[in-house]
């Protein structure tokens, strides 16, 4: 599962990587005069932007090892490539917002406009008196064109009579109607004309408002803050996607890395020194004479899982004064229980182990020459052995890589990789527990 999120993680940093990218590439290509000079502004401001992902890794790793210097540049190199790269995408987002924004508000005035004409037009539309069809009227003015009447008054240009008269006062009717019908035809048709240009644009989202979201917001901010105006609020959407892609793409990578610790601390090896040091006491201890006073005492006698020996102090000895003598190296016993108190009283350096890894070689590892332990077998008991500490084990390849840089000899036997000189506790365990038990045959 850690490895599952870290490459999410790492893919949805380098998403915003490329936005940001992208981003300061066009900020600096609209610097140049030329488009030679646009590319290389461009180019710059790309590798500005993929630097600063970058700069995270070099600074925390100058700190992890002190070097004050690398991590002064490091800091530097980061506050001016992530200040150009933020004004960039200011620029960018305010660029966009605002043209967006601009377009939609003339799209919401063209839409205005068009319901206002619409409304006059039709307020024109019934201001028309009652009339027929236009042809119909059309047909009949026609008609009375072809009588007498219109020629004797020479198209009613000289009226003598009195049929002519009313010929004329109905031809006159009949012309107003007309006219009426003509202005109707064509009210009708700049309405439907203006309807289908509303239809058209009535799938839009920001007819009624240019900037919807800031909107909104707006409205809720009032809620709290009575003085907030629509441009602050736009302002601060144009802040935010300016930090969202540059946090997300200064400090993506580095958060999503850090699931496979790419900064542990590799450890030196530690048993084998731990061995050394106690080897090297031991021998200052048999090697230089002391003196200690010699009493009968009831102790338990020295006894470990390969010692099978047993000393026996007789109790009915008389005690003799207490006096200072010098110790014989010959006396094995009197060795072996200084070289006790030494190792008791002297102090043993011995390095805190940090990762799991060291952890687990220093409890279930046993230094054996003649040994040797299979990958899978070490591998099965780092597992078993982090169960019962409720960790999570590390993946077979880095554990195999960070058991490999404690100084453990590996070679590859019959096709299997072997670790040689070392053997599992568990397995001593579980040799030494099939053996006869000899301290139960001496006291019986």
């Amino acid at each position: 599962m850690r490895h599952v999120l870290g490459v999410l993680g790492v893919l949805a940093a380098g998403v915003l990587l490329a936005v940001s990218a992208a981003m300061n590439w066009r900020f600096g290509f609209s610097l140049g005069r030329t488009e030679l000079d646009g590319q290389i502004y461009g180019a710059a401001s790309a590798a500005a932007d993929c630097m600063k992902a970058l700069v995270p890794f070099f600074f925390f790793a100058a700190v992890r090892n002190r070097i004050w210097s690398q991590a002064a540049a490091s800091a530097l190199v980061w506050v001016v490539v992530t200040a150009y790269s933020m004004t960039s995408a200011l620029g960018h987002a305010a660029l966009n917002r605002f043209d967006s924004t601009g377009q939609r508000a003339q799209e919401a005035q063209v839409y205005q406009d068009l319901r206002g004409e619409l409304k006059r037009a039709e307020e024109q539309a019934g201001w028309i008196p009652q009339h027929r069809p236009y042809d119909a009227v059309q047909s009949q003015i026609d008609g009375m064109k072809m009588q007498k009447a219109w020629q004797w008054s020479d198209g009613c240009k000289n009226v003598n009579s009195k049929t002519e008269r009313t010929f004329c006062q109905q031809l006159t009717a009949l012309d107003s109607e007309l006219a009426s019908a003509s202005s109707a035809k064509t009210a009708e048709a700049r309405i439907a004309e203006l309807r289908a240009k509303i239809d058209a644009s009535a799938g839009s989202p920001a007819l009624s408002e240019a900037d919807p979201q800031a909107k909104v917001l707006t409205e809720l901010a009032n809620a709290f803050f009575p003085s907030v105006k629509i441009e602050n609020v736009q302002m601060a959407l144009t802040l935010f996607v300016a930090l969202l892609l540059e946090i997300g793409s200064g400090f993506g990578m580095y958060v999503a890395f850090s699931q496979w610790r790419l900064y542990d601390r590799q450890p030196k090896p530690v048993t084998p020194r731990m061995a050394l040091t106690e080897e090297s006491t031991a021998a200052a201890a048999v090697a230089v004479p002391v003196l200690t006073p010699v009493t009968v005492e009831t102790k338990k006698p020295r006894s470990g899982a390969n010692d099978n020996r047993s000393i026996e102090i007789p109790l009915e000895a008389p005690v003799a004064p207490a006096r200072a003598i010098e110790a014989q190296p010959a006396e094995v016993h009197q060795v072996e229980t200084k070289v006790a108190e030494t190792r008791s009283t002297m102090p043993v350096r011995r390095l805190a182990p940090e990762t799991n890894t060291e952890r687990f070689y220093k409890e279930n590892i046993e230094v054996r020459d003649g040994s040797s332990v299979t990958a899978t077998e070490l591998y099965e008991d780092y597992c078993s052995w982090c169960e019962s500490k409720n960790k999570e084990p590390a993946a077979l390849p880095s554990f195999a890589r960070e058991f490999a840089e404690l100084g453990v000899k590996k070679e590859k036997v019959a096709g299997r990789v072997r670790y040689i000189g070392i053997a599992l506790k568990s397995d001593m365990v579980l040799e030494e527990a099939t053996k006869s038990p000899l301290f139960g045959t001496v006291a019986a």
